[in-house]
């Protein structure tokens, strides 16, 4: 217990601090601060800046990225949803593969599939997307695939979303799924009503058991007529020449002009729509007095080389190759890709090692 004379004292001592304290208030508004106190203060306001002007630039980025990643291509395709009776618009966008700016002409290719074969779908796409990304073709080459109406559960699912990752599927409504069935014909005919008005200087029907070297396939068409134009390989096997028999189905095209007269020409097709595909095409022709303009691209369009052929339409692999078919399974296809150096390009990494 202090002394009453020192803790007066001491009281008195306070009272004049506080005194010259509020005086200095009163002065200057606050009394000075420390430099410790005064980092103290700055440190939440620097913070602040720093998330307000650098993290939520960057988040907004990271979000608009994220977002563009997951967003659907633009064009309008067609598939059966929850209803197999009704049709299901999905906006997409085609991915984008380096283009020619100036194109010498604009190739549709559908490949006529089934729904069901994914696995070939995507061994596809890598096929002919790393050839569409090429910037020595010189023609815009658009690929498709194309089945008819989806009539399984799992489909109504899995292909809606093949649709918003890729934005390559067609499906055809007045079909259901067959080889020789008409389907050929409903895809042409639908062609000429949903690019009508984009048209293409030629369409090619092919199986998905065909490979095409892009850049050939480009070459070749390059020098056709744009006007009733038929090419492919001429079948027979043993025929060479385009004016007798029809184009094997393995691939052919036809310039824009035919594709919109056969959508229209019911007095040619009327009950010539069922029977072997590629020559139900050729009749077609035939009677309408169409495609004068034909092409023979044998020899370099054949079948895998079989260890016996069973035709002519079979035989070795040639340098100068548009295209290969009845690649019936992996073994065939990575055979072929193989002999064409489709995976040239790939450089060493320490990522994967791959043994001899």
């Amino acid at each position: 217990m202090p002394a009453p004379s020192n803790f007066l004292n001491s009281m008195a001592t306070n009272a004049k601090q506080q005194a010259a304290m509020r005086k200095q208030a009163a002065v200057h508004g606050f009394p000075r601060l420390s430099a410790t106190s005064k980092a103290l203060i700055l440190l939440p306001i620097l913070l602040l800046a720093f998330t307000y002007l650098i993290v939520y630039p960057k988040e907004f980025e990271l979000q608009a990225l994220m977002s563009s990643c997951g967003q659907p291509p633009t064009g309008s395709y067609t598939t059966a949803a929850n209803n197999p009776s009704s049709s299901l618009p999905f906006s997409t966008t085609v991915h984008a593969y380096a283009r020619p700016n100036n194109p010498e002409f604009r190739l549709l290719i559908g490949v006529l599939t089934r729904a069901d074969f994914y696995e070939r779908r995507h061994l596809l796409r890598m096929v002919y997307g790393l050839q569409l990304a090429s910037p020595s073709l010189s023609a815009q080459i658009d690929v498709r695939f194309v089945f008819c109406r989806l009539y399984k559960d799992d489909q109504r699912v899995l292909v809606p979303l093949e649709i918003l990752a890729h934005g390559d599927v067609i499906v055809l409504d007045g079909c259901e799924e067959n080889l020789n069935g008409g389907k050929t014909h409903t895809f042409f005919s639908a062609v000429a009503s949903l690019y009508a008005d984009a048209p293409y200087d030629y369409v090619m029907k092919a199986d998905d058991d065909i490979m095409f070297r892009l850049p050939e396939l480009a070459a070749s068409l390059g020098a056709m007529p744009r006007q009733d134009m038929y090419y492919g390989a001429t079948i027979p096997c043993g025929s060479m020449d385009p004016g007798k028999g029809y184009m094997s189905g393995m691939g052919y095209a036809l310039s824009w002009d035919l594709v919109e007269w056969l959508a229209g020409a019911e007095e040619v097709t009327k009950g010539r729509i069922v029977g072997t595909e590629d020559k139900m095409t050729g009749e077609w022709l035939r009677l309408g007095g169409k495609g004068r303009n034909r092409f023979n691209a044998k020899p370099a369009m054949y079948d895998y080389p079989l260890p016996v052929p069973v035709d002519s339409c079979s035989h070795a692999f040639v340098p100068d190759t548009i295209a290969v078919h009845r690649l019936k399974d992996n073994p065939r296809w990575a055979h072929a890709l193989s002999y064409f150096n489709f995976t040239a390009a790939l450089k060493p990494s320490k990522f994967y090692k791959f043994d001899p």
